[in-house]
């Protein structure tokens, strides 16, 4: 979220960004309501939007954590070990 500037007057691009913004959180936050018919990629998206961008410390919280739960479950995100076969 942006600082409030009391120096600087509010543009019709500012009411415009925080439209988008706001928008985009509505779509995130319906994705994850809905978690078990979209895919973990949509997810993750949605996740990374609230977790950046969410409203309440509590909305970014529980966006980390269900991060962390996806990592969790997709092993087949975390780092290729090398050639010797040792991670």
């Amino acid at each position: 979220m942006s600082i409030p500037r009391p120096f600087r007057k509010t543009s019709p691009r500012d009411h415009a960004r925080k439209d988008w913004l706001d928008e985009r959180r509505r779509e995130a936050r319906i994705v994850i309501a809905d978690v078990a018919h979209h895919s973990d990629y949509l997810v993750r998206l949605a996740c990374n939007v609230l977790a950046t961008h969410g409203e309440t410390f509590e909305e970014r919280e529980d966006a980390r954590i269900l991060l962390v739960i996806l990592d969790g479950k997709t092993p087949g995100r975390l780092p290729a070990p090398d050639r010797a076969g040792r991670s």
